[in-house]
């Protein structure tokens, strides 16, 4: 893999950048305070700004390694990040990575979480050379694999009570994409 660190990427209506230590106040109230939005997710909502801002400033001062991928979701008309895209784990020997989005429900249905997936899918193929992409989801939340299909990904399976989340122990879909299938 050719690691580049987390780029400026830009579709039609988004911008993905780096998270800036300003950012924590529209985290915290945009998506990661709503129970909603979190419902699925492997971390709980943040009970206050101060957990949001510490946050960020984890991710910013990450952004020295070249390794690390963790873009803010920003509506170039809201100007503000409405969630955040990330690879959230990698394995180097198989060149692979996954990757882990959340957006505000203001904003679900709308189409975002895919045309943000595809910009970073095709960042990590052409421009890091990954050879696997791949997603996760608790099927009880399967509009998140309807993102992943909308994105070209593939089903490849569930795996039964093999992960925790907010709701416990749960199932899990993984879908993937290989740079060949593309």
């Amino acid at each position: 893999m050719k690691h580049s660190g987390t780029q400026r990427l830009e579709t039609e209506r988004l911008v993905l950048r780096r998270f800036v230590n300003e950012d924590a106040l529209a985290m915290y109230k945009n998506w990661a305070a709503d129970e909603e939005v979190t419902k699925y997710l492997t971390w709980h909502p943040h009970p206050n700004q101060e957990v949001s801002q510490k946050v960020v400033e984890d991710w910013v001062k990450a952004y020295d390694r070249k390794n690390y991928y963790q873009w803010a979701i920003v509506l170039k008309e809201k100007g503000e990040p409405i969630g955040s895209i990330a690879v959230v784990r990698m394995n180097e020997d198989v060149s692979m990575v996954q990757i882990g989005y959340c957006i505000g429900k203001t904003w679900w249905h709308n189409g975002i979480t895919s045309e943000v997936l595809k910009a970073v899918i095709n960042f990590l193929f052409d421009i890091v050379d990954v050879n696997r992409i791949e997603g996760r989801h608790d099927p009880q939340n399967p509009n998140s694999g309807k993102v992943m299909k909308k994105s070209g990904m593939k089903y490849e399976g569930t795996l039964r009570s093999s992960d925790r989340n907010n709701q416990g122990i749960c199932d899990v879909c993984y879908y993937a994409l290989l740079k060949s299938e593309r």
